[in-house]
């Protein structure tokens, strides 16, 4: 990259945290602007992102591992017992029907695709980013259990298709006959060891923390820097024995979560503010790398499955998998609406194109399109359908059983 470039991506990031609050109030989220310097930089020649996408291994990778551990320790799981229910509703039922979904129309829209490809797009496009929508989560008038329901799913359904997706870069790159590719089955295998070691990892590392903080042998200042290395330590260690550190990037933070104890979420602040930093410089990389492949190669067929992909793909898993969970029509609609595509599908679309290269573009296009689309659709429909949403529940009554604490998101990722 060029030092220019380095410049103006500095740059930016200085100047997103000098207006951010103004930008935010018009709808200008963080996504949005910093894709749109990552394009500025590829239409000025500043940086030649498709002609080496390798050289945003580090970052995306870091990024990756960074995020699925913070997304995974933060949640409350011993707080989360009474709607428990719904949680497993969207994540073990909704979210394989969304991926199924997902493929099917991939593999029917764009044969060329291959199944491995198709299923790589489907199982890309599956996780939400529910701080695409911050309004939605942080505004009071939505009941507080619906605003949780949102969160706790973003959080947990990208370390849930991670697998899902390297399963199918791996077939692909088999299929493509690539001497870097590894066999599906080789594939499942690490995904094995990768959960095991982070399991292993992160919960010894969370039972560590608490004890040190107990005996007053931990300084305050010096935590958060340890759960750093602690998420760096679960993916290190799982490439050390052949298993897949993403996974157990995510499996880690889910046994530090909870094994640290109360304290845990203030000691991930330093972490989610590097993953933070990080997901800043994938959104360019994705205006510089993604976007100028998908200008090059879209169709009317890109923006006809993004439509439906933000729709029906989402949409009609998440009423399938309400039924019976005590929700109404319009909080189905209101749910199945608000999935936005985000980081974590941009983070797999980079990957596949490092592991793939030009045998990735396609699907990338596809994922460029939606991803596109949601941050647009998703950032300025948030506010205003959050406050009818709110109106529309408090005309029904009050809200059944006890309001809970709503997780707090990662806002600078979103917004």
């Amino acid at each position: 990259m060029d030092v220019t470039a380095v410049a103006v991506a500095t740059a930016a990031l200085f100047a997103w945290g000098l207006v951010s609050n103004r930008l935010e109030r018009a709808d200008v989220t963080a996504p949005i602007a910093f894709i749109t310097v990552g394009v500025a930089l590829a239409g000025c020649d500043l940086v030649d992102g498709p002609a080496g996408p390798e050289s945003l291994t580090p970052l995306v990778e870091l990024t990756l591992v960074w995020v699925l551990f913070s997304d995974a320790a933060r949640l409350p799981v011993q707080e989360l017992r009474s709607d428990v229910g719904r949680y497993l509703r969207l994540l073990a039922v909704g979210l394989p029907l969304t991926i199924l979904l997902g493929w099917g129309l991939a593999a029917w829209m764009f044969p060329g695709l291959g199944l491995w490809l198709a299923l790589f797009v489907g199982a890309a496009l599956a996780p939400t980013d529910a701080a695409l929508g911050v309004p939605v989560v942080t505004n009071p008038v939505v009941p507080s259990r619906i605003r949780q329901l949102i969160t706790v799913e973003s959080g947990l359904n990208d370390g849930i298709a991670t697998p899902v997706v390297m399963l199918a870069i791996a077939g692909a790159a088999a299929a493509a006959g690539l001497e870097h590719a590894e066999s599906p089955g080789r594939a499942a295998l690490e995904l094995l060891i990768g959960g095991a070691v982070g399991a292993g990892v992160g919960g010894a590392g969370g039972v560590a923390l608490r004890e040190a903080r107990r005996h007053g042998t931990a300084a305050e200042e010096f935590a958060g820097i340890a759960v750093l290395a602690l998420a760096l330590a679960a993916y290190a260690l799982a490439l050390t024995l052949n298993g897949n550190g993403f996974v157990a990037a995510f499996c880690g933070g889910v046994a530090f979560g909870a094994c640290a104890g109360r304290r845990a979420p203030a000691e991930l602040e330093f972490l989610e503010q590097m993953g933070t930093l990080l997901a800043s410089l994938v959104w360019m990389a994705f205006g510089a790398v993604a976007v100028p492949i998908m200008i090059d190669r879209i169709g009317t067929s890109d923006v006809v499955y993004a439509a439906l992909s933000l729709t029906v793909v989402r949409m009609l898993p998440v009423a399938v998998a309400s039924i019976g969970a005590g929700l109404g029509r319009t909080t189905v609609l209101f749910v199945g609406w608000f999935g936005p595509r985000g980081l974590a599908s941009l983070v797999f679309a980079l990957l596949a194109l490092e592991a793939l290269g030009t045998h990735a573009d396609d699907a990338v296009t596809v994922l460029a399109t939606t991803i596109l689309i949601s941050v647009v659709a998703h950032g300025l429909t948030a506010a205003p359908l959050a406050r009818r949403y709110g109106r529309v529940a408090a005309a029904s009554g009050p809200e059944p059983g006890e309001p809970v604490t709503v997780t707090p998101l990662r806002r600078g990722l979103g917004r």
